[in-house]
């Protein structure tokens, strides 16, 4: 989303983005291959810069719990340890599934970063800044997630990783959030008027924002990225693989 954000990119769209960058980066490298050396591309984008800044705001709040914390180490190695053992970047391009431009698909990707990650950081900055720590506990993991998975997505979209490592990122970072939502979800309806130490609109702006992300991400994993995204991503890999040998 991711977000997104990248959306997701495929989760939200960081994913198709990125895929979109790196064919057009491919095209134009084919173009000046006699030009000179090629300049070497930023190993951080400006998205993951601002992803990695909310990641070490949210963790020195005290907020973010040390699984999920965990969770963003074991994915990085699990990341590296796939494109090794199982899934190996093929020698030929590997096209993007999606292509972004598509109007549809672009107001995807953009109301998930919408929902994701925009509206979520103002609600959780402003109740940092009003001093409501416990207003927005529920609501920072799933922030956490969605910004360390737009993080990664930069990083498993790059040329080194191959069309299943990217599609690793999105659905394990997404089914992850969903245990974050449903906490986040009852945690906002569990919260009483008389008992609750923000403002009435901040909590009916939580449990919105906990019902329209909980409603998306759902659609996200199990209406697109298992059953359209994941079948898809597959099949590019090892009909490519086959063309190889």
């Amino acid at each position: 989303m991711s977000g997104g954000v990248g959306p997701t990119y495929n989760d939200i769209s960081l994913p198709q983005e990125q895929e979109e960058h790196e064919s057009k980066v491919q095209t134009s490298s084919k173009n000046k291959t006699d030009q000179g050396p090629k300049k070497r591309a930023a190993f951080l984008s400006f998205r993951q810069l601002n992803c990695l800044a909310i990641i070490i705001i949210l963790s020195g709040t005290g907020l973010v719990c040390p699984q999920d914390m965990a969770f963003v180490l074991f994915s990085i190695v699990y990341m590296y340890f796939l494109s090794v053992v199982a899934f190996p970047k093929l020698t030929s391009p590997e096209p993007p599934v999606f292509n972004l431009n598509k109007g549809l698909l672009s107001l995807y990707v953009f109301v998930g970063a919408i929902i994701g990650l925009f509206l979520p950081i103002v609600y959780v900055f402003e109740g940092i800044f009003k001093g409501d720590k416990e207003g927005i506990k529920a609501a920072v993991p799933h922030l956490f997630l969605l910004a360390s998975q737009v993080f990664m997505e930069g990083i498993a979209f790059s040329d080194r990783f191959s069309t299943p490592i990217r599609v690793f990122i999105p659905v394990c970072y997404n089914s992850m959030r969903i245990f974050a939502l449903v906490e986040w979800l009852t945690n906002e309806f569990s919260k009483e008027n008389e008992e609750f130490g923000g403002s009435p609109t901040r909590l009916y702006v939580g449990r919105a924002l906990a019902i329209a992300n909980m409603a998306f991400w759902c659609f996200n994993l199990f209406g697109f990225l298992l059953p359209v995204y994941l079948p898809r991503a597959f099949k590019r890999y090892y009909s490519d693989q086959k063309v190889k040998h």
